[in-house]
């Protein structure tokens, strides 16, 4: 979006955008983890190794754009925000990308199939913990806005209701964490304790996701109560 606000020239180039083009491509890897365990619910390993390259290549692709943003992130004292909220909102974003590849990893380098159990929660609680990083992608798109307003005003507070159903999305994927884990432990008799610990750690892999974007969500609370 192009600025009126005339202090918006002595900010020089918009970091936002950066941080805006970063997300994006972090949500791009992250929306492909559905499809990664749904190809490991179908048994489809060619599937499953295809999922696995993608997330990769879109973590290396976040990883770039992380590494050119801090190179280039101004050091004048006419940003809009503090330097180290921007780096550390930045680094946020990250680790939602990083998970994704960590979970993509685990799956290539042991292969466990979905006990029987577990496998009508899994995809339900994938698809709330990506949801919810959904939403942290929808309120950074709205940091143009923010910049344009002087962070106050309806934008603002737009802003704010966005970061609570983000909060509320991220308390029923915790929802989900339990219900699934529940599901997991009520087999555990039945089941290898490698198999246990591998589902347990993977449950935590997912539901990090949802964690990553709420954190995400906190720090930019805290830039607009700092305002």
């Amino acid at each position: 979006m192009k600025t009126t606000n005339p202090l918006g020239k002595l900010f020089g180039k918009n970091p936002f955008s950066a941080l805006q083009r970063h997300m994006r491509v972090v949500l791009a890897c992250v929306e492909e983890v559905p499809a990664l365990f749904q190809a490991l619910i179908d048994h489809d390993k060619e599937r499953l190794s295809q999922q696995q390259r993608m997330i990769f290549e879109r973590e290396q692709e976040a990883d770039a754009l992380r590494r050119d943003l801090r190179r280039h992130l101004p050091r004048t004292l006419f940003l809009p925000v503090d330097r180290r909220d921007l780096l550390d909102l930045l680094g946020m974003q990250d680790r939602i990308a990083d998970t994704a590849q960590d979970m993509a990893g685990l799956v290539i380098e042991r292969y466990m199939a979905v006990p029987p159990s577990i496998e009508p929660h899994l995809m339900p609680f994938v698809e709330q913990c990506v949801g919810t990083c959904r939403s942290m992608a929808s309120i950074i798109e709205h940091l143009d806005e923010l910049l344009e307003t002087g962070f106050s005003g309806p934008e603002a507070d737009e802003v704010l209701t966005m970061i609570g159903a983000l909060y509320d999305a991220e308390d029923v994927a915790d929802e989900g964490g339990i219900k699934i884990a529940r599901a997991l432990f009520a087999e555990e008799d039945t089941l290898d304790p490698v198999t246990v610990v591998f589902w347990y750690q993977m449950f935590q892999l997912i539901g990090n996701l949802a964690d990553h974007a709420e954190a995400a969500g906190e720090r930019l609370e805290l830039m607009l109560a700092s305002r």
